[in-house]
């Protein structure tokens, strides 16, 4: 048995000691959002998707196309039929995003937010702006404070991937 001086300075040495591990967590006034884009697929058995409103039921090529590490920053656009999410990409993928849509005219891109789908733009074109506009499934209201949290998650992963680099 320890004595009562010998129990209190190990009682405090293991406090500090644990102490010196624990990490405070990120205090986040967003919710971080992973926006992936995925290339509509022509397999039958490729996985579907439903978006929620329209209840469109799309499949979808396993792979995302666009990840949340390549998206630079997100907007509201008005555009000729309302408002809309624009998203803008890194150099490196606005040149895949431009190869790709030039081989998939008539295909759909699928956004995906948090493994959720929440909107689809037909390829009617090369995206060669590095930018890609989705009409998503959510209020106006919605969609602002889904653009908010785009753009702190955004930048938040670019910094830690520049960060690693």
């Amino acid at each position: 048995m320890m004595r009562g001086g010998a129990a209190c300075l190990l009682g405090l040495g293991l406090m500090l000691g644990l102490s010196g591990c624990a990490t405070e967590p990120k205090v986040r006034d967003f919710t971080p959002t992973q926006a992936r884009l995925f290339l509509e697929s022509t397999d039958v058995s490729a996985p579907s998707v439903k978006l929620p409103k329209s209840g469109v039921i799309i499949s979808v090529s396993s792979k995302a196309i666009i990840t949340e590490g390549d998206i630079v920053d997100a907007d509201v656009a008005q555009v000729e039929l309302g408002r809309c999410l624009l998203l803008r990409v890194t150099p490196a993928a606005a040149r895949d995003l431009y190869r790709l849509t030039v081989l998939n005219q008539g295909r759909r891109l699928v956004l995906t937010l948090n493994d959720v789908a929440l909107g689809a733009r037909k390829i009617d074109g090369p995206f060669a702006e590095g930018t890609v506009l989705v009409f998503v499934e959510v209020t106006d209201a919605e969609l602002t404070a889904l653009v908010r949290d785009l753009k702190r998650t955004s930048a938040e992963l670019q910094k830690e991937i520049a960060r690693k680099s």
